[in-house]
């Protein structure tokens, strides 16, 4: 359902979800792409078998003579400028901070910058972090917070990718495996014959993951 929210960012979230975020360990939230929305990543829900309370949230740059949006502009896939990001990052953990008990964790899904944008999220509150699912994405060059906690904790994430992806380049591929590789304890998989996309066999490993490092309290199990 459509919630309403304080001013900020605007999200879709999960039916009871002021209800069950009291009883809640961890939230899931799902951050879509550039020039996507918060109705993006909701089909993601049933095949994940999310049990646990979940938000899609908007990313707050609007897109000139387009309905969708970003988290920063399209251009930094090549020449990244950090304040937008660390802009988007902070838009977000406000949002957070404005719905969610202390107590309850995050679990960010992120396709493309939405995955660059959980990578941010566990790369600034790492505490307040589990399980970063990162499909198509790829991660800031740049310093953040956290890393040096991060790459002594190596707490672990998801990271999916096909083999055909034609839309991140292969500097930031080379950039997220080595990131990922030396901050985190990395689920990996490569996906033969999968472009700029999620699928079902990528999604059924997610799940797994899901299942295995955050519990059948966030999924209803693999």
């Amino acid at each position: 359902m459509s919630a309403p929210r304080p001013p900020g960012l605007r999200a879709i979230v999960s039916p009871d979800w002021s209800s069950d975020l009291p009883d809640a360990d961890v939230a899931v939230l799902l951050l879509h792409g550039y020039g996507a929305d918060e109705r993006d990543l909701l089909g993601l829900v049933e095949p994940l078998r999310l049990a646990a309370p979940w938000a899609s949230l908007r990313a707050p740059l609007a897109l000139p003579g387009a309905s969708g949006a970003a988290w920063f502009p399209i251009d930094q896939l090549d020449a990244v400028r950090v304040d937008p990001i660390e802009s988007a990052t902070a838009q977000i953990w406000a949002w957070v901070d404005a719905e969610l008990p202390e107590r309850t964790q995050v679990l960010p899904i992120g396709f493309s910058q939405g995955g660059l944008m959980a990578t941010q999220l566990l790369r600034t509150r790492p505490d307040r972090v589990v399980a970063p699912v990162v499909l198509a994405g790829l991660v800031l060059a740049a310093p953040q917070p956290a890393d040096s906690p991060l790459a002594a904790a190596r707490p672990p994430a998801f990271w999916g990718r096909g083999d055909l992806d034609a839309v991140i380049p292969a500097h930031a591929v080379a950039t997220a495996a080595d990131f990922l590789a030396t901050h985190t304890t990395l689920t990996e998989r490569v996906y033969p014959g999968l472009g700029h996309q999620i699928s079902m066999a990528e999604l059924a490993d997610v799940a797994g993951f899901i299942a295995a490092e955050a519990g059948e309290h966030v999924t209803h199990g693999a």
